[in-house]
């Protein structure tokens, strides 16, 4: 009896659901509801039998519309699948605006919008003629990898001018959920297409210059690796048949052109580096920026503060003020930021106070406006005691000199080591210190390392320093110390060390020099085989710096002691006599 009354129960439940579902139906269509919703109906097939959908993605969206017909008026699906059809209807699945490339207004228009860049420019010249002379309208993946401010994304945006393409940028910066990149899946509520569909819906064609900027943000999570999802987005033989969650279908991106924008290689895994064509962009030297200050940004900074160049003008002095000593920076982003401020300080003078026009800006007012000098770049001193010497870095904004200090005491043979130094600089300090100890132990005799504590330190301890590059300056450092033989202050270097004393290559030579010339050198050591990448290096810089190419240290150290150390060979068979000898004395 009581299983007769529930069945009964939910028998007449499921009657008073279908009653009622009848009956607004019927006020619907009363009302013309229905006759609405199936013209919507009727649109949507309308739009999938003209649309340029493939012939297999055509089957699946009348699919999803005869799910749509079948769905009773209340069903919480209907939006679901509506906001399905609403995307494959309205992606550009053949629309493409293919223009004819013309090369030479191709080359005006990035003279006009950058400055400086020439070998940038060159290698966007030359992929352009590429694709114009194999007919190819078909994408191509570039990645710009340069510094902050140094015009990666505007170089974007004159790519799209030259191409006469539609222009999308998305920001993959701390993005760690691979659905961002793939999309969710259709059965999660609040379900979206991923960015690079929204992307192509956006752009309304299927051929974009579309830009991923900040690559190398990406962080990988337990919601996915964001950077492996964009493999197949980024892979020529893969990207004709992409497949988001969401869309469910394939999609052809072979020909957009998708430029990839990074600060530095190190965080972008080997395989999505390996499906772009990586582009170099160096930072900027003191005169680039004064020439981009000049003929770009003032007019910027004038146009968006409602400003005229009779109105406001910057004198050529107070320019190169702004640049040397309230900016650091390997691009031109922080320039903008106080041309901003002096253009602010103008705007009030002129309306409040109604000055004189033009209302001129010299260097000794720039205390006025922008407050103290803010560049901390370190200058060359006028002498260096043993045991301090210049070496070079390279830094996400540019080159930088730092200065390596070494201190010797009475001990228990201990290396200690501060400034926040990571692992590999460590390593390089031992290997200095082995070095050290072998090479120089003929020298060296009335020093006991086992008696003795040796302190290394670089200065701005609140900056973590890595890399193998301050090796050679590591060694120069201890052997001014243990020789108490000074080095010259202008004298600067940069390279790997290896325990065999071979100098190495290393990379970031052109930010180096760059900042060892802002700085007062006037003498650098490189390694040999990085001699081939001072072409790369402005001749304005390179004419007022003498450069040493050394490949062992026995070079290192004639050139910056001038102490002449012997042959490698004869050197250890030497020391291998005192050894001997000191044994037997110590025998008899």
């Amino acid at each position: 009896m009581e299983m007769n009354a529930k069945l009964t129960g939910e028998v007449n439940k499921q009657y008073r659901e279908k009653m009622l579902r009848e009956q607004l139906k019927a006020i619907q269509e009363e009302l013309n509801e229905g006759k609405q919703s199936e013209s919507k109906k009727k649109d949507y097939l309308q739009l999938i039998n003209e649309s340029k959908m493939p012939e297999d993605v055509k089957e699946i969206a009348r699919e999803e519309y005869e799910k749509l017909q079948n769905q009773s008026p209340i069903s919480v699906e209907i939006n679901v699948i509506r906001n399905y059809l609403d995307l494959l209807t309205s992606l550009p699945w053949g629309k493409s605006s293919v223009k004819e490339v013309d090369i030479k207004e191709a080359k005006n228009i990035l003279e006009k919008d950058h400055y400086g860049l020439d070998k940038v420019k060159e290698r966007i010249i030359q992929h352009l003629t590429v694709m114009k002379l194999k007919n190819n309208q078909q994408g191509s993946i570039l990645l710009l990898v340069g510094p902050p401010g140094t015009g990666k994304t505007s170089l974007g945006k004159s790519i799209a001018k030259v191409l006469q393409r539609e222009y999308v940028r998305i920001s993959l910066g701390g993005i760690r959920d691979e659905a961002e990149i793939r999309g969710h899946r259709r059965t999660y509520v609040g379900a979206l297409p991923g960015r690079i569909i929204q992307g192509i819906k956006k752009a309304g064609t299927n051929n974009p210059v579309f830009i991923l900027d900040e690559v190398d943000k990406l962080l990988a999570s337990n919601m996915g690796d964001p950077s492996s999802a964009l493999l197949e987005v980024l892979d020529p033989e893969q990207n004709n048949s992409f497949s988001d969650h969401y869309l469910e279908v394939p999609y052809d991106l072979s020909d957009v052109f998708f430029i990839g924008t990074a600060n530095s290689l190190r965080e972008i895994p080997g395989p999505l580096r390996d499906r772009m064509e990586i582009i170099q962009i160096n930072s900027y030297t003191t005169t680039e920026k004064f020439h981009i200050a000049k003929d770009h940004l003032i007019d910027e900074v004038l146009e968006g503060h409602g400003l005229t160049h009779e109105q406001l003008k910057i004198e050529d002095n107070a320019l190169k003020a702004i640049i040397d000593k309230y900016t650091q920076e390997a691009g031109v982003r922080g320039i903008k930021k106080q041309l901003s401020a002096i253009a602010r300080h103008a705007t009030e003078k002129i309306v409040v106070d109604e000055v004189e026009l033009p209302y001129i800006v010299k260097e000794e007012m720039l205390f006025d406006i922008l407050g103290p000098e803010i560049s901390t770049y370190d200058k060359v001193k006028k002498s260096n005691p043993p045991g301090v010497v210049t070496g070079l870095a390279w830094t996400p904004v540019g080159g930088d000199i730092l200065f390596i200090e070494s201190a010797f005491m009475p001990g228990k043979g201990e290396l200690m080591l501060t400034g926040q130094l990571g692992d590999v600089m460590k390593e390089s300090a031992k290997i200095s210190q082995s070095l050290i100890r072998s090479r120089l132990v003929l020298r060296l005799k009335d020093i006991h390392f086992n008696k003795h504590d040796l302190h290394i330190h670089i200065p701005q301890g609140s900056i973590p320093k890595d890399g193998p590059s301050a090796g050679v300056t590591l060694f120069t450092s201890i052997a001014s110390l243990f020789t108490g033989i000074p080095v010259d202050p202008k004298t600067a270097m940069t390279g790997e060390i290896s325990l065999r004393g071979v100098v190495l290559p290393v990379g970031g030579i052109k930010e180096k020099v760059i900042a060892a010339h802002r700085s007062g050198i006037k003498k650098i050591l490189l390694p040999l085989e990085n001699k081939k990448d001072l072409y790369d290096v402005p001749d304005e810089v390179k004419k007022d710096i003498q450069f040493i190419f050394i490949e062992t240290i026995e070079e290192l150290i004639h050139e910056t002691l001038g102490i002449k150390l012997p042959e490698a060979n004869k050197f250890h068979l030497r020391m291998m006599d005192t050894v001997d000898s000191d044994t037997e004395s110590v025998k008899a």
